[in-house]
């Protein structure tokens, strides 16, 4: 008998049975880097300065809210530019565009003048950055870990056709650390639409800029992130390249640097000395109690039970909520579990007000789905309902908190308030994923101003930027927008949009949401 002897070998089974054997590579996942020694803060500018400020308000932490996409870009390049010893970067996605390439280009030059780079990023979040990687990762004082990562590197997708179990499960921490003294957090990643410049699809979004005694916390939850068992060194999973390749590296980001694109984001910088002014004491900041809460990596391996998951520990320190809960997350998936919760609490007289995104403005529907079946249950109980509207919808403008509420926005903040005093800001979605499968990080912040203006979102101006969802005399759900219109189906949606909603509501994945 002639012939190929895969003939009649369905495409999808060979390529899983070549995919069964790719492995990860067997290395050292510990580490000699570490972060910079609290006894050697106080040998930079950043340690020195911090401590003169933290030394009025000992065990407290100094915060300045990002609300503004520019505020957020430019907060980390003078961060970056102050750095003198060390910078610990984490991040779940890099983009490869104008800001994505800026920022690596600030942490080249910040090597070059000899500030240790270390940069953990999540590997699922980083597509086609393999090559500009490894030309970082070549620079003596740039060492580049992945997290989680997929050992097919071209074809990412196909891992999950055989790794599914470890590959579903993401770092979703965002963190940058400058000399153990001053760090950026919250829920922004890195690329042009969390810093507003993709064309009309902003994300509303909100870090925080801090000094004191959360910034040790940051910098050890690193290093034990950094040498989890989960975290490999670049140099075993991307080829390393030649000389040729990191001066391509450094023209591109050059050329970057010089576009049109580039420099509004370089005017930001100018415009926005807020590390200038932390340095000088001259920055105003919040000072309230703080706790950093993050997952242990091992969550990712599955080896972490319930009760050490990072949503026992916000639980556990936040307390149940007595007078008002405003709740903000744009893959808002409550469960059965969570529509108790919320139920529980209206009976016991607490206000609950949550702002989603809407089918039109979300990016992933199958999400929402997780909401959308929902709705009336919490509705029923009291629950407000807000939907953030899509791009292009409403008459822009400013919510007087500083959220960027207007009509190019996409909601991708994650922070809720309790009470008027106690407020969450971190990478935490309130979703099975961000509970059960992916690492979180974020800060519990004892902070009357915050939760104010936190609160404020929901004021009269909400309905000019979200939809208040609501159930007519017949149970039915309505939409009513800011013009006073009422809507009796899903705002921005047809009815192929309507019916996959509807097809989703009824799959068993709320789980994977």
């Amino acid at each position: 008998m002639t012939g190929n002897r895969y003939q009649g070998v369905p495409l999808a089974l060979l390529l899983i049975l070549l995919l069964a054997g790719c492995s990860l590579p067997v290395v050292d996942h510990g580490s000699d880097l570490t972060g910079l020694p609290e006894s050697e803060v106080r040998e930079t500018l950043i340690g020195r300065s911090v401590a003169t400020l933290a030394s009025r308000n000992p065990c407290d932490t100094g915060v300045y809210p990002l609300y503004e996409p520019l505020d957020a870009f430019a907060s980390r390049v003078l961060l970056i530019r102050a750095a003198e010893r060390t910078l610990d970067v984490q991040y779940y996605i890099w983009q490869e565009d104008t800001t994505g390439l800026l920022l690596l280009g600030e942490l080249l030059e910040a090597a070059d003048r000899g500030v240790r780079v270390r940069l953990l990023l999540d590997d699922n979040g980083i597509g086609g950055l393999d090559p500009l990687l490894a030309a970082m990762d070549s620079h003596p004082d740039i060492h580049v870990r992945l997290f989680n990562p997929f050992t097919v590197r071209s074809a990412k997708w196909l891992n999950f056709l055989t790794d599914f179990s470890r590959v579903n499960r993401r770092m979703h921490n965002k963190s940058m650390t400058a000399d153990n003294a001053l760090t950026v957090l919250g829920g922004r990643n890195i690329g042009d639409e969390y810093f507003g410049a993709t064309p009309g699809a902003l994300f509303v979004d909100l870090d925080v800029l801090a000094i004191g005694t959360t910034v040790p916390e940051v910098t050890q939850q690193f290093d034990r992130y950094w040498a989890s068992e989960s975290a490999y060194p670049l140099e075993a999973l991307v080829e390393p390249v030649g000389a040729s390749q990191r001066r391509a590296l450094r023209g591109q980001i050059q050329e970057t640097a010089r576009s049109p694109e580039a420099q509004r984001y370089f005017q930001a910088v100018t415009d926005r000395p807020f590390v200038g002014l932390l340095l000088d004491g001259e920055l105003e900041l919040d000072w309230a109690t703080a706790r950093l809460v993050s997952d242990d990596p091992a969550k990712v391996l599955d080896q972490v039970d319930d009760s050490r998951l990072m949503m026992s520990d916000l639980a556990r320190d936040m307390g149940p909520p007595g007078q008002s809960l405003e709740l903000v997350s744009p893959y808002f998936v409550p469960t059965d579990e969570g529509v108790a919760v919320f139920e529980r609490l209206e009976e016991k007289g607490v206000e609950v007000r949550i702002l989603t995104n809407s089918a039109e403005a979300t990016d992933v529907l199958v999400v929402h789905s997780g909401y959308a079946r929902h709705r009336k249950e919490l509705l029923n109980a009291g629950v407000e309902l807000y939907e953030m509207r899509a791009v292009g919808a409403g008459n822009g403008g400013r919510g007087s908190s500083g959220f960027s509420l207007n009509s190019s926005s996409s909601l991708h903040a994650k922070t809720f308030a309790m009470d008027g005093d106690r407020v969450f800001v971190g990478s935490f979605n309130f979703d099975p994923r961000s509970a059960k499968l992916n690492t979180e990080m974020g800060l519990i912040l004892q902070s009357p101003e915050l939760a104010r203006q936190l609160a404020s979102v929901f004021g009269p101006d909400l309905t000019l930027h979200a939809y208040r969802v609501e159930l007519d005399d017949d149970g039915d759900l309505i939409w009513r927008d800011g013009a006073g219109d009422v809507l009796t189906n899903e705002p921005g949606t047809n009815a192929f949009d309507r019916g996959m909603l509807w097809l989703f509501s009824l799959m068993p994945i709320e789980g994977l949401l």
